[in-house]
């Protein structure tokens, strides 16, 4: 919890701190990537620190963890902070983080919030945000630790060999690959689900990794992933750099550098209601999720909802509908923003998908995957159909941006 002393200094300073976070973030990077230009380089997404989407994920959970803080200063910040928290800590875990890299990270942010705000920025001032930054370092070096220990790591072994053993084309800009263990034992153990990272080597020698989601239930002896060739809105190929890749060069035979699997947004055993809902690629977590309520024999009302481009652009369609023809009181709804027309199933709609026409039980607990804006309109669905909040959850793809919105 925050000192008596530092509560009034962060409350005053916060509406300043916050104005300027994406400032601070900018200059944060720019400092430490010229003391350590290899985490650029071979560690951070550089696609994201061009279209500025790190920058603004790190101020949004900086300034929701501050603002938690000063709201209720008696309280543990982890006993109130898991849902900012615990999507971060997978994702360092996922790539390989420890414990030495936050007194890097906490010297050039500190000295960033110096360099911005100026001579409003006093020893006072500069105290209280060292505790507010260690306060939530802590919190995700402990969550990490915890996370290391439950996998039977060491902090930051994470990453392993596994070989490509199938790759097949599911739509003109995705792929899937099946990977192997090299030995043939089976793969790690996951929840349903959970991502992995896999790290590439470039052409220009630099080291990339990103994420992607198992979309096979846990329990099969081998992996599956699903990438999605990105493509950005101006042309650069800084976007796709890592899907490219995997797209040129995945093939059969290939090994490919992969780590354990990570990621919060898990389904736990229980018998109420659910509610899958997805978007384009982020179909992947809801079918390693339906994998399992399929090979289970669950019989737990399952509301399925996707939306896609076109009925082309949707990857696994024929799997998902069979994967809900194997459970019992499952429901498919599609919408498709262009020929929907095309698709012979039934509860087909064209357009964006909308809730307004579900009728679900209010125990229902809900999955969202897919992009931000789509995310946010089937949540506001959801709240208004009378689903608690806490009974929402959600997996973006890149920087969690939620916040910063």
């Amino acid at each position: 919890m925050l000192s008596a002393q530092a509560v009034p200094v962060v409350r005053a300073t916060l509406p300043a701190v916050g104005a300027s976070l994406n400032t601070i973030t900018e200059r944060f990077y720019q400092r430490m990537f010229e003391e350590r230009p290899e985490l650029l380089r071979h560690l951070f997404n550089r696609a994201n620190q061009v279209n500025g989407a790190q920058r603004e994920a790190l101020a949004g959970s900086v300034a929701a963890f501050a603002t938690l803080l000063v709201e209720r200063p008696d309280e543990r910040p982890d006993e109130r902070s898991d849902a900012i928290l615990s999507r971060i800590a997978h994702k360092h875990v996922s790539l390989g983080i420890t414990a030495d890299k936050y007194t890097l990270v906490g010297r050039h942010l500190l000295a960033a919030v110096a360099e911005v705000l100026g001579d409003a920025v006093t020893p006072q001032v500069a105290a209280a945000w060292d505790e507010v930054y260690w306060l939530m370092a802590n919190s995700l070096i402990a969550m990490e630790a915890r996370l290391y220990a439950q996998a039977s790591v060491q902090d930051g072994d994470v990453w392993r060999q596994m070989d490509i053993a199938e790759r097949h084309q599911e739509s003109p800009d995705a792929v899937s690959l099946v990977l192997r263990r090299p030995d043939a034992r089976p793969a790690t153990a996951f929840q349903p689900g959970q991502y992995v990272s896999v790290r590439v080597e470039l052409p220009d020698g630099g080291h990339q990794i990103r994420q992607y989601s198992l979309s096979t239930a846990p329990g099969h002896k081998t992996w599956r992933i699903t990438v999605k060739r990105e493509k950005s809105a101006d042309g650069t190929a800084l976007d796709g750099e890592v899907s490219s890749w995997l797209h040129a060069h995945a093939r059969p035979g290939r090994t490919l550098e992969v780590s354990l699997p990570a990621g919060d947004l898990v389904l736990p055993d229980a018998d109420t209601p659910l509610l899958l809902a997805s978007a384009g690629i982020g179909i992947t977590p809801m079918l390693s999720m339906l994998d399992h309520l399929a090979l289970t024999s669950s019989t737990r009302p399952v509301t399925v909802i996707h939306a896609d481009r076109t009925p082309a652009d949707h990857v696994h369609r024929d799997e998902q509908a069979e994967l809900i023809d194997r459970l019992l009181g499952a429901t498919l709804h599609l919408w498709y923003e262009n020929n929907a027309d095309q698709h012979p199933a039934l509860n087909v709609s064209p357009g964006r998908a909308t809730l307004d026409n579900l009728t679900l039980p209010e125990d229902t607990t809900a999955y969202l995957c897919g992009p931000l804006p789509f995310m946010r309109a089937v949540r506001g669905d959801l709240l208004r159909k009378g689903l608690h909040p806490s009974a929402v959850h959600y997996e973006v793809f890149g920087p969690d941006l939620w916040l910063s919105k």
